[in-house]
Formats: structure tokens, sequence, C-alpha cells
């Protein structure tokens, strides 16, 4: 049987890795052998693209050595070792080593695969100020795209280049190295909208108090704005400590998400998958993300072989709902207020009189009937405008008859109750139809019927009728046509049933009237039905709508993953 966590680079998933080794300072034997180790440990867990910081190969903090021959000597037959040690394996290693350049002398984050060096790309922006003094030793990147020869081979050297998968389209490597993120424009801009789905930024960044909140909201906002994923591998044990401390601080976002980081001086990796492909999803659906043109960028092939590793970045099973307590609770308060909001803008812009609302006792019509006192009390309307419609039938329970009574009366709402049974039947004779047989004919006919009273309510009195209906309902086609599914402003038609439940469970918790709270909880607790089935002998809901159509856990997951990424069904079972 296959393991359905099993990564699949068809369906975009590319385990990634920043790592810090622990380094010497102008030690490039030394650091070739950490550097090496923490390529082994990246490959024992399936890592394909391996991140290590800025200068790993000499130390950031060499200083003046920097300018040194024999340091530099060492620093490019480490380069090379390093290259040469990956041959046999499919990781792109990225990593940072000064080198020369006819006079010149670069920061650089060197791209080595199966044995061979597949580009090098030289620092932007050198900073200058502060604890920083790379301009003493650097030169900025040239503007222009060339190569440059390493070890008897002749290699691309620049900015502009991108490493592109050749079994992964979606799969695009772009670099920058530290300072070239802190700009005002980083390169990673133009590479993102070149195509690159996937920045590796080799970094030195020394830590100061509240610098790693400030790294954590800049490379989550960067992600976001590029709609890339985002790969930080800092520098850390080994720097030296004469002015400064380098923590380590590793890092992979993900289009504004973090999903994974090295704790400062930890010296742990950050190791996760990245969805390349649900970068290019979320690109298409965002009409003004550029389509640059990467004709000025090298494309440098490469290849991937399948991982035989599980899937270990966190999948939310419930994504519509916050798993954080107050986060949830917040959520839930921002959204009740924004349907408020809206059924507020529609009562006035039309002047109606009334808000019409059919009352079953369920999640859907509670939830609506609060946004309705909630907005009508906003317009300062009195409560009594709200006409909250019972409509009792075959299937009516006692227990949600009740729930629906006490809640209109709670909330001070005008309640009327029409019993439809009779005009139900007297329909069904009209059009020849069985009450023995409960079929669809038997349970729409119901709803169709609750739909005519609350327009014919809502036409008496002024009124607009405020539908019921919910996401994940509409979505699934589990309505009445002509009957629940129409109304005159649904203030419901964008929340999934999942949120539905913890809305509700929300305004319970932060109510101050207990009866309402205790009310509030029993619809919560309440089996989701139609109710257009007969309760069984004990008059309890037979007509669970679960147990017909599946749990809405599921069915909102899937609608997330289809709805907001995009994704397969193949790629949603995974």
């Amino acid at each position: 049987m296959i393991d359905e966590r099993v990564i699949d680079i068809k369906h975009g998933f590319v385990r990634v890795s920043a790592a810090t080794p622990s380094i010497r300072v102008a030690d490039c034997r030394h650091n070739t052998q950490a550097i090496l180790a923490a390529v082994r440990d990246a490959g024992a867990q399936g890592v394909q693209v391996l991140a290590l910081p800025e200068l790993c190969v000499t130390g950031y903090t060499c200083g003046d050595l920097l300018l040194h021959d024999t340091l530099l000597d060492g620093a490019e037959d480490a380069a090379l070792d390093i290259a040469a040690a990956t041959r046999g394996s499919d990781m792109l290693v990225i990593f940072g080593a000064p080198l020369r350049v006819g006079q010149r002398l670069y920061n650089c984050a060197v791209a080595a695969q199966n044995g061979a060096i597949l580009g090098v790309v030289p620092k932007s922006h050198l900073p200058n100020y502060g604890e920083f003094y790379e301009a003493r030793h650097f030169s900025p990147a040239p503007p222009q795209t060339g190569t440059i020869e390493l070890g008897g081979e002749v290699v691309p050297f620049g900015t502009r280049l991108l490493f592109c998968c050749r079994e992964l389209d979606a799969l695009r490597v772009a670099v920058e190295l530290c300072e070239d993120l802190w700009v005002p424009e980083p390169p990673s801009v133009a590479h993102a909208a070149a195509g690159a789905t996937l920045i590796v930024n080799c970094s030195a960044s020394v830590e100061t108090v509240g610098k790693a909140e400030y790294r954590r909201t800049l490379l989550s906002a960067h992600s976001a704005r590029c709609a890339c994923s985002y790969v930080y591998a800092n520098a850390g044990e080994g720097e030296s400590t004469t002015d400064v401390v380098f923590a380590g601080h590793d890092i992979v976002a993900e289009n504004g998400v973090l999903l994974a980081e090295a704790a400062l001086f930890s010296g742990d990796a950050a190791t996760t998958e990245v969805d390349v492909s649900r970068l290019l999803y979320e690109r298409r659906r965002m009409r003004t993300f550029p389509n640059g043109s990467d004709a000025d960028y090298t494309r440098i092939a490469f290849s991937l072989a399948p991982v035989e590793n599980k899937l270990t970045r966190v999948i939310d099973p419930s994504p519509f709902v916050p798993a954080n307590t107050e986060e949830r609770r917040a959520r839930c308060t921002l959204i009740l207020e924004m349907q408020a909001q809206g059924l507020k803008r529609r009562l006035a812009h039309t002047r109606a009189a009334t808000a019409v609302i059919g009352v079953s006792g369920g999640l859907d019509s509670c939830l609506a009937l609060l946004v309705a006192v909630r907005a009508t009390d906003a317009l300062h309307m009195p409560r009594r405008d709200v006409v909250a419609v019972t409509m009792p039938c075959f299937g009516t329970t006692e227990r949600t008859r009740s729930n629906a009574e006490v809640l209109c009366d709670l909330l001070g709402v005008t309640l009327r109750t029409v019993d439809i049974g009779s005009s139900v039947l007297t329909h069904f004779e009209d059009i020849g139809h069985d009450p023995a047989q409960r079929d669809v004919t038997y349970e729409n006919a119901q709803a169709r019927e609750r739909t005519q009273v609350l327009m014919d309510i809502a036409n008496q009195t002024n009124g607009l009728v405020i539908g019921t209906g919910d996401l994940s309902e509409l979505a699934l086609g589990w309505a009445t046509y002509n009957g629940d599914h129409m109304s005159m402003y649904g203030v419901n038609a964008s929340i999934p049933k999942t949120l539905v439940r913890y809305i509700v469970r929300t305004v319970a918790e932060q109510c101050d009237d207990s009866a309402l709270r205790d009310v509030l909880l029993d619809i919560v607790a309440t089996p989701v039905s139609p109710e257009l089935l007969p309760a069984d002998e004990h008059g309890d809901i037979t007509q669970k709508t679960e147990d017909l159509v599946g749990p809405y856990e599921l069915h909102d997951f899937f609608l997330y993953c289809l709805l907001r990424w995009g994704f397969s069904p193949a790629k949603t079972l995974r």
C-alpha cells in the first residue's frame, strides 16, 4: 500500500533545508569538513535543496584576511572540494565563499550539484554601516551576467541565474545574499518576476535584541510579496565574537507563512517541504503579479530524483478554523462583524423595514439571526424588526423547535410560527404525491413551502429575506433549488460549516446571559440536519446530514485545497 504522505515531486513538494555548520574563522579545511557534514546530514533527511551561510567556507568575520591570497586560495580549493564531494547526489547545495574574478573580490554564493559547480552568484548590496564594512574588501556584483573559470571549468557568474529543475518545471531557484534582502528593491523581486519560485539567501546577519522578530517579519512579508518560498541560512557557531554574535537563525518561509525555524544558538537546521506548484497557482490567481521576462537570465538545468520521505510540513486539517484559541475567537468575532456590516449596508440601501429569517433551531439559521440582530442594532432599529419565522413540519423535533423559540425570545426579536404541515399535504394532494413516499419530492416540497412563506412575509413587512445557507452546503449542492438556496441577501454564503459552528460558539463564550449561552451551546451540539424526514420514536433527529454526505471537516478541507490553492484530487489525497 502506498503511503499517502510520501513526497511526490510531481505534486510540487520539494524538501529544503537551511543549515549552519560550526566553523572556524579562516580555517578552510575545517570548514570544508563541517560543510560536508551538514551536507551528509541533509542527505540523510532527503533534503533536495540545501542552503548554507554567507562566507561559510572562510567565516564571515575574517576581516582583512579576506584580502590575502593564502585565504582566498584556500577558499577556492574548498569550493571545488565541496562541489566534488556532491558527486552522486542530486541535492542542490548552495554555500558562501569569497572568490576572485580578475582584480576584484566578490562575496559569492556557489551552487553545486552532482560533483559540479552549476553557477556562482555575487552579492549585489554591500553593507558598510554599523558593524558592517564589506565594501572594504568586496566589490558589488557586476550588472551583466558572465562566466568565470573555477578548477578548469567555465561556470556562469552573475546575479541573474535561474536554476531550473528538469523534473519539476515549477521549481526555479534563484539566489541572493544577506543584505540583498534588506534593501528597498531586493534582487529577489526581479527573480520572482522572472519565474523563480524558491529564493535561497546565504546570510551572516548578526544577532541584536529584537532582530530575530524583525527577521521573521521581513522574511514572511517578503515571501508573501513575491509569492515565493524563501530559504534563509544564517551564520552562527564559530564566527568571531569580538564585536558581534551570530545565532544561526535559519528560516524557511513560504508565501507569508514561516514553515520552519531554527532556535537561536541551537545549531539546528530548519528543514521542511515547500510547495512550488502552489506558488505558481497563486501567481496565476494574482492578476497583478508581474509576468517578467527571463530573457536576461541564464537558465541552468539540474535534475532531482524522487525521494521516499514522508511529508513533514504541517497540513492544517481545519484550515478555516485557527487552532489557537485567542486567534480563533478574534477571527470569529471579526467575521461576525463583517457579516453584520454587510447586512447593515444592504438593509439601509434597500430601505427595508424588516429582516425576515427562517429559524429552525440549527446552526446556520442561528448564525444568520445573530448577524441580523447585530446589523439592526448598528442601524438603531428595534429588534422587533427582525422577524424570525419558525415553520415546523414533519421532521421538526422538540429540541430544535424549543431552541429556536427560546433563542428568539432571549434576543428580543419578533417570532412568528407558521405550521406548514397542512399546506404541504394539500400540495401533495394537488400533484398526486403519496405522503408515505418519503422521497426527494417529499423533502423538497417542505423546503419550497418554507421559502414561499418567508418571501410572502417579507412582502407583507417590506422586508428582506435573509439567507442562511453556508459555503459548504452551497458547494455540495446540499440545498433545495427554488427552496432554501434562495434569499434576498445570504449572510452565510462565504462561511464554511466548520467555521459556522465556531462563530456561534464564540458568541456563546462571550455572552453574559447564561440562558442565551446555554441555548447557543445546545444548538452547536445539535446534529446538523435539514429535518425533512420524521423523527424517530424517541423524538430524535433521524436525518443527519453528515451521515449522508460525509463529515464537513473533510468537505471544508477539500474546498480549501481546491478553491484556495488549486490542488488536484490526487494532491489533496496526499
